[in-house]
């Protein structure tokens, strides 16, 4: 019975789900999803860089002053690039197997990477106009 029940709402779910892909909408609100910095873990990292053509992922700590400076720049540059670049934000104090590593030893560092690669280390907290030429020579 509960087999039965479940299988209908599957269903139910799918078709709603392939109405919103062929209006689009889908694919809009995954573009929406991606202006904004992503929480990336230990356990997702390696699909978050694979998954994206440019990703840019800020290490940071909540503790950690100039972190907390650059985090709006992050979130404006998330708005202003999605569709062109993925933000992801990754704690180290709480995933210091990606910390690790990376040879993260300073925050805030932005890791850039282009198709799963590393392709720059950005150390230090600095204005939005450097830390955003520095993101876009690899779009």
């Amino acid at each position: 019975m509960e087999d039965e029940e479940l299988e209908k709402i599957r269903a139910k779910k799918l078709e709603e789900m392939l109405g919103r892909a062929s209006k689009g909408e889908e694919k809009e609100a995954t573009k929406q999803n991606l202006a904004e910095p992503i929480m990336v873990t230990d356990a997702n990292f390696n699909d978050f860089i694979q998954n994206h053509p440019v990703v840019v992922v800020d290490c940071w700590a909540p503790w950690c002053p100039p972190c907390r400076m650059i985090a709006p720049i992050v979130e404006e540059l998330a708005k202003d690039y999605a569709g062109k670049v993925v933000f992801g934000k990754l704690n180290v104090d709480e995933n210091q197997k990606t910390a690790g590593e990376y040879g993260i030893m300073s925050i805030p560092t932005m890791l850039v990477f282009k198709d799963g690669k590393i392709v720059d280390r950005i150390i230090g907290a600095m204005p939005r106009k450097a830390l955003e030429s520095k993101i876009t020579q690899h779009i």
